[in-house]
């Protein structure tokens, strides 16, 4: 169908799906991309996952995720760095040039947020060669700050893109997710600086009320109150030509029947992101 050129299903937004339904979900509505998650990847099995995704003629737009390097001992220190060098291997297997980061929050018991940003970046120093080995970017994705304690201590496209600054664009990126920056004043300004740095850009809209569970909140574009015509303009001024990913977490949506799920996502995006 034309205008879905550049459309992603990351399979979160069908969490209910295995990966090889997930998969066949894509082909049967013509989405070209498919954002794959390790959890899913590994419960198929990294081989035959990466099979299926090739055979389907499918795009393997990102992996989410690898990060969580705010760890304060030697010994959790070093199992963070083991698992992302893992990550990245699954990557390069799978064909993606992109490994989604989330940072990681504060260390349980610990209130040290300066001290944990500072293990970000010198775990991502280490990461970056291993990323340029295996021809992965570590795209890092600043959270929205409510979750700055427990899962990003990254919260602003300029934090992550200071963290980015010291390494090649080739190895470390930046990830421009609307729920996540949307609020953010400075937001224009910051997806300029970005320009090749930009790695992945994912959409999904801010909804109210906010759910108990505050990771379960974003809705289907359109839903909400996010203007995608502008934010997908500033992506695309920065020079951003890549996949666009949407990646919704919500319990209802889940519950959807994942074709009815699809239909919806092509919708929206030929309705407020495609044509931008």
């Amino acid at each position: 169908m034309s205008g879905l050129e550049r459309l992603s299903l990351n399979q979160i937004t069908t969490k209910r799906w295995s990966l090889p339904e997930a998969v066949q979900g894509c082909v049967d509505a013509g989405i070209p991309a498919i954002g794959l998650w390790r959890d899913k990847v590994a419960e198929t099995g990294l081989t035959e996952a990466a099979a299926r995704v090739r055979d389907a003629g499918l795009t393997v737009s990102s992996l989410c995720r690898g990060g969580f390097l705010t760890a304060d001992g030697p010994g959790t220190r070093q199992a963070a760095l083991t698992e992302n060098i893992r990550a990245l291997e699954e990557a390069a297997e799978l064909g993606t040039d992109t490994l989604v980061m989330v940072v990681g929050g504060l260390p349980e018991g610990s209130r040290d947020l300066a001290g944990a940003r500072h293990r970000v970046a010198d775990l991502l120093a280490e990461l970056a060669p291993h990323a340029g080995d295996h021809g992965v970017r570590l795209a890092i994705e600043p959270l929205h700050p409510m979750f700055c304690a427990d899962r990003a201590v990254v919260s602003t496209l300029a934090q992550a893109l200071d963290l980015a600054a010291g390494h090649p664009p080739q190895q470390v990126g930046v990830v421009v997710d609307s729920y996540h920056v949307w609020w953010d004043p400075d937001l224009p300004r910051q997806i300029e600086r970005a320009g090749p740095r930009i790695a992945s850009f994912q959409v999904c809209d801010w909804t109210l009320p906010l759910p108990a569970d505050s990771l379960l909140g974003r809705g289907h574009v359109g839903d909400g109150h996010i203007d995608f015509r502008a934010l997908t303009d500033q992506v695309t001024a920065a020079g951003y030509t890549g996949w666009i990913e949407v990646e919704i977490f919500n319990e209802r949506i889940w519950d959807t029947p994942g074709e009815q799920t699809v239909r919806t996502v092509i919708e929206r995006h030929l309705t407020h992101v495609h044509g931008s």
